[in-house]
């Protein structure tokens, strides 16, 4: 049986990922178990790989190397695929794809791996499905829906709070952080129930879909000797 490892960099986050990759896994069909580890926040890559985290590192980023280290030695030449899903934030998406992919390459190199890359923040991936939104906000603002470019660097969270509560947002975004994590579990428990991976208009979104896909249709652990042909393990 395949075993897929989830790793996202917050609670909210996961309910997302967790609903969608079910339902792709659902789609394709595959037989499958599926744990997903959320943390506390996206941090940020440590300067030496090669070091143990700072003790009591809980990011996401502090903590890669090492997961990957881990994952390897456990999970090594098995049927398993290693998914990271984390913002870009304010960084250059295809750069940040670029350095994980070579950390799970370097330290995970017997395990398939896919990265995800939410645009801005994963509410770009909400703000991908409009139907799923709807159908979680009946009074959303299309209006204001229509403004949105999509995956656009906008301020994300504050745009689905325009959308979804087009009569109070200018006060909930005034608020701000921490009070706003609130918001983004309540827009990721209302939303992702509903979502359809193929209905999903995000680009970040479709680039993490198409990964995917392309590591569960192939299924073959990587073999401790390469075959002729044979010398991806990320996708």
């Amino acid at each position: 049986m395949m075993h897929i490892e989830i790793l996202t960099e917050d609670k909210s986050g996961s309910v997302v990922v967790e609903r969608l990759v079910s339902r792709i896994i659902e789609e394709e069909k595959v037989d499958a178990t599926m744990a997903v580890r959320p943390h506390r926040g996206c941090g940020s890559l440590p300067k030496d790989w090669d070091t143990r985290p700072v003790k009591f590192s809980s990011s996401l980023l502090d903590l890669l190397p090492a997961k990957c280290r881990a994952y390897n030695k456990v999970y090594g030449n098995t049927d398993t695929i290693l998914v990271v899903i984390i913002d870009s934030d304010n960084n250059d998406p295809d750069l940040m794809r670029q350095e994980l992919y070579r950390v799970c390459k370097k330290y995970a190199r017997d395990i398939r791996s896919v990265i995800g890359l939410c645009t801005e923040e994963i509410e770009s991936w909400l703000l991908g499905d409009i139907d799923a939104l709807m159908k979680a906000y009946p009074d959303a603002d299309l209006n204001a829906y229509k403004d949105y470019v999509q995956d656009s660097i906008c301020g994300t969270w504050e745009m689905l709070c325009k959308v979804t509560f087009p009569y109070n947002y200018e006060d909930i975004i005034e608020i701000g952080y921490p009070a706003i994590g609130h918001y983004k579990a309540r827009w990721a428990e209302a939303i992702s129930p509903y979502m359809e991976p193929e209905n999903n208009v995000s680009p970040s979104f479709m680039t993490f879909r198409n990964a995917l896909l392309t590591a569960l249709r192939n299924s073959a652990p990587i073999p401790k000797i390469p075959r002729p042909g044979i010398h991806r393990t990320s996708f």
